[in-house]
């Protein structure tokens, strides 16, 4: 085997095939947090939904934004770029416990959004219920 030949079998053993990239890409897509609720729904899970409702400023995520959060702590969407996500989920536990939907506001002047991670100087105001 000439060397040309063993560089050429190791770069096709390297490289991935084409379709496997493409699964990779798709498999990493983000997912739609209504479709997945209405799935977890389906599949008689408890499940609590958040929206972004108002925004001031710099805010992270538009309005319209959502977070679905099942009673077990599993979570997919965003309302705010990974700043607030924990306490939102926290509240979706009681929200899912209790029934009762909750509005809440994070800004660079509430020392919650300092705790959780929204210094970004924009305000965010989201609703929480439950769905089912």
């Amino acid at each position: 085997m000439h060397l040309r030949d063993h560089i050429g079998a190791t770069d096709r053993l390297l490289l991935p095939k084409k379709t496997d990239m493409l699964e990779s890409v798709q498999s990493h897509a983000p997912l739609d947090p209504l479709m997945i609720a209405e799935e977890w729904l389906e599949a008689g899970k408890e499940v609590a939904i958040a929206t972004v409702v108002e925004t001031w400023g710099s805010a992270p995520r538009p309005v319209g934004s959502h977070l679905v959060i099942d009673a077990e702590g599993h979570f997919e969407g965003s309302v705010s770029g990974g700043c607030v996500e924990g306490a939102v989920v926290a509240e979706a536990a009681e929200v899912i416990a209790d029934g009762k939907p909750r509005m809440l506001e994070f800004g660079v002047a509430d020392e919650t959004a300092w705790r959780v991670g929204l210094s970004c100087g924009g305000r965010i105001k989201v609703y929480v219920e439950r769905l089912g």
